[in-house]
């Protein structure tokens, strides 16, 4: 199986040393993306989780177009919060960039703490 690592220039700014995906076979891998501005990976879109929600999603898209695949054909998805309180205000707006018919498999992990101080990451894995 052939493995490509994507770096893309267009794409978020990458917060560390790593690809913005991994293709492998017919399977991307995309490395979890943070609500940071577009142009900045050291400043957040916001405080607020809502804001950050949307802005991760944004950045999710923008490597999976990138990539050639789309939030239709994901697979599976993992979710990282600092605060498990912000835990119904996340999903709702997560499952909104999703049809309610097809969500992916997933999975949302408490941690003690994210990059750049986010309160909240998702990386996915999504079929080409």
């Amino acid at each position: 199986m052939d493995i490509e690592h994507l770096v893309f220039e267009n794409g978020p700014q990458r917060v560390g040393p790593f690809s913005h995906a991994v293709k492998a076979g017919d399977f991307i891998f995309v490395t979890g993306q943070m609500p940071t501005l577009p142009n900045n990976p050291d400043v957040l879109v916001s405080n607020d989780v809502e804001e950050q929600t949307h802005q991760v999603m944004k950045n999710l898209m923008d490597v999976l177009k990138q990539s050639g695949s789309s939030l239709e054909r994901v697979t599976f998805v993992r979710v990282y919060l600092v605060n498990f309180q912000d835990f119904d205000k996340v999903n709702k707006i997560y499952k909104s960039y999703f049809d309610e018919n097809k969500l992916p498999a997933r999975t949302c992990i408490g941690v003690t703490g994210l990059a750049v101080g986010a309160s909240v990451e998702i990386d996915l894995i999504a079929k080409q």
